[in-house]
């Protein structure tokens, strides 16, 4: 009996050992399986890195501002006593942004634009805009370009180098991004330059010698001259011309281009000074030879109208501005003074006629200049958790002549008066909502002398008194 135990035991033992064997065989397989996963996983991974990486310079990415403003305009001539009201414009402002870097250092950047007012006409039926300022004021509802560049960036030695071409970022610059709830600014200084340009950008860093220091070197052109786009067209007094070539090397109707050159003086993320000094050629003041008027019509006319000058590339003009900014009051001596923001920025413009033209009033090789001031503060709104509180004061002389035509108010440039302003805006976000930052805005402006709407040299400034306010509320989305 016990043999047959002993047998019956070997025999299980066996079995059993058999068995673990089968086991260690299929655990070391699974091992095997587990270790390839592991490592076709990491494959995975890294080809899914790969992807991304690829993907984040391979696309454009998109984002939307879609704002929503009712003004409520008044405009009243002191002198006359006469009043001119709007209590409801209604406007409606969508921005597509669009943005691209498809290797380092390089980078595309783009917005397109439609602001118009509600139940507006297709097409503006009054003068038509200029490309540049057909996206900044309120009119029909076609999609223009508002930005469209391109940078490229890098070194030759030591020495940082962007180079730029394309309708720049030139609207909301410097200081005027507050007043339009807007967290960064454009590039130019906006006390003189408020208005799209298309140019060609060289931009050099000092920060290697003074903390955010840069300039930029900037040229383009803003007004295309007389240009003819057909060869001969039956004139037999013409022997030679082409396509987008001008008929007339005298025409006054010559390319209005320009030279700036902005800059940070210094930038320690609290305390920045930018500058700006801008040079324009061919500006348009008054012919005081030929034809007095641009219509062909006669003074017996009924469509004759002693208002139209002969506009004519006429002289030469010099804007000049600094402005200093400071973000926190102190070094955290409150929450409250750490949140606000204090501004100043001075300016001053020179325009110098040609010999046989006028600007501005001065004639042959004369010149007249202006300054303005700008100053503001925004402050914590004690009642919001990012609701900010700002006032702005503005001054300016009476040939006082910035290139301010993309300023958002509706009443026109604050920041072009000859005389004096006062603004007074809430920034907050509509029901708490990131995506929904609203405005409540009054601006109230003096003018003293002849409003500078469209820097029109032609025009001669006189003594005025015209008062007008503006009340704005508008809401915006972005994502």
């Amino acid at each position: 009996m016990k043999k047959i135990l002993s047998l019956s035991t070997l025999a299980f033992l066996s079995t059993s050992l058999l068995a673990s064997n089968d086991v260690q065989i299929q655990i070391d397989e699974l091992k095997q399986e587990i270790l390839k996963l592991k490592k076709d996983q990491k494959r995975t991974k890294t080809t899914l890195n790969a992807v991304k990486a690829h993907d984040a310079y391979d696309n454009i990415k998109f984002n939307v501002e879609f704002r929503n403003a009712v003004d409520k305009l008044e405009y009243k001539d002191n002198k006359n006593n006469t009043t001119v009201k709007n209590d409801s414009l209604l406007t409606s402002r969508l921005f597509l942004n669009m943005a691209s870097a498809p290797a380092s250092g390089l980078m595309f950047k783009g917005k397109l634009a439609i602001y118009s007012t509600w139940g507006s006409h297709l097409y503006v039926d009054d003068a038509p805009l200029k490309s540049w300022s057909g996206s900044s004021k309120a009119s029909d509802t076609l999609m223009r370009i508002k930005e469209a560049y391109f940078v490229y960036s890098n070194s030759i030695g030591e020495q940082p180098v962007s180079f730029s071409v394309g309708r720049r970022p030139a609207s909301n610059g410097f200081l005027a991004n507050y007043r339009e709830n807007e967290k960064s600014s454009g590039s130019p200084l906006a006390h003189i330059t408020n208005m799209e340009v298309d140019a060609a950008m060289v931009k050099l860093s000092w920060d290697r010698f003074i903390q955010g220091a840069y300039t930029k070197f900037v040229y383009g052109r803003a007004h295309t001259g007389e240009m003819n786009n057909v060869y001969a067209a039956g004139d037999t007094t013409q022997t030679l011309w082409g396509p987008y070539a001008d008929r007339d090397t005298s025409a006054e109707d010559e390319n209005v281009d320009f030279f700036v050159m902005p800059g940070n003086a210094y930038n320690n993320g609290q305390y920045q000074i930018m500058y700006q000094w801008a040079h324009i050629f061919n500006t348009k003041g008054k012919a005081l030879n030929g034809a007095p008027y641009t219509a062909s019509a006669t003074s017996t006319s009924p469509n004759y109208d002693a208002r139209v000058v002969h506009k004519a590339a006429s002289g030469t003009a010099d804007l000049f501005s600094v402005g200093l900014k400071v973000e926190g009051i102190g070094e955290e001596i409150s929450d409250f003074l750490d949140e606000t923001t204090v501004f100043v920025s001075g300016a001053y413009t020179t325009y110098s006629a040609d010999s046989g033209y006028s600007i501005l009033g001065s004639e042959d090789g004369a010149s007249k200049s202006g300054s303005s001031v700008w100053a503001g503060i925004i402050m914590p709104d004690m009642m919001t958790e990012s609701g900010k509180i700002g006032i702005e004061y503005n001054q300016g002389s009476k040939y006082w002549t910035p290139m301010t035509w993309a300023e958002d108010t509706a009443i026109g440039s604050k920041i072009a008066v000859r005389g004096s302003a006062i603004e007074a805006y809430w920034n907050f976000d509509l029901f708490g909502s990131k995506y929904l930052p609203s405005q409540v805005r009054y601006t109230r402006v003096q003018h003293d002398y002849t409003p500078n709407l469209n820097c029109a040299g032609w025009v001669t400034p006189t003594d005025t008194d015209i008062t007008a306010t503006n009340l704005r509320f508008f809401v915006a989305y972005q994502y």
